[in-house]
């Protein structure tokens, strides 16, 4: 392949420098370039209706240890954009413990306007198209977060699993991404709102 493809080399000369027959060389060639073809890309397997029941349950429950043994010792966990954790032990002291208990800067109705609110985020799981206040919904490995507003529900966050087996290998929550909340909510025709890009305040300089 090397002579054939890199050098290009003729059958013969290829026969002549291995001391064999062009008709030998074809046929190699024919073998050689059957096994370069990489297969067909296989899409990604949605994670097991069970452990996504199982992720629901321990989330509503608010139970980190329920949680946390549902990972991999070598799982990934994201707020994408922002941070991110490797291991149960580390989910628990951070993302995970935000995501249950934590005091979020949640943007209120009208454009601009940013008020701190204590919503916590453990709430119903429903694996269907829609939960009620401040419920989670869930299908094919991914997480609707809803959250009560003044003027209604809306959802707030997306959170994405993979998974091997009946144990998750990653974890990765889209709450500091609005333009991937806009399109995905606008193509599901879902109410959403944006938490912006980021959790800190900006500096004099930065505003």
């Amino acid at each position: 392949m090397v002579l054939k493809e890199a050098f290009n080399f003729t059958l013969e000369e290829i026969a002549e420098a291995l001391s064999t027959t062009p008709g030998t060389v074809k046929s190699a060639l024919h073998r050689g370039r059957g096994k370069l073809i990489e297969p067909a890309e296989q899409g990604e397997a949605p994670p097991k209706p069970q452990i996504l029941d199982a992720f629901c349950a321990a989330f509503n429950a608010g139970d980190l240890d329920r949680l946390t043994s549902l990972l991999l010792d070598t799982a990934e966990i994201e707020v994408v954009r922002v941070h991110t954790e490797y291991g149960p032990e580390a989910a628990r002291r951070g993302v995970f413990q935000g995501m249950l208990f934590g005091i979020q800067r949640l943007a209120e109705s009208g454009r601009g306007s940013t008020a701190s609110t204590v919503l916590p985020s453990s709430a119903t799981c429903y694996r269907k198209s829609r939960a009620s206040s401040r419920g989670c919904t869930a299908a094919s490995g991914s997480w609707f977060h809803w959250y009560a507003h003044s003027d209604g529900d809306a959802v707030r966050a997306i959170s994405r699993v993979e998974a091997d087996g009946d144990r998750l290998t990653r974890v990765r929550n889209y709450f500091y991404t609005p333009d991937v909340l806009a399109e995905i909510c606008a193509e599901l025709q879902l109410p959403f709102r944006s938490n912006g890009y980021r959790y800190w305040k900006p500096s004099r300089e930065e505003a």
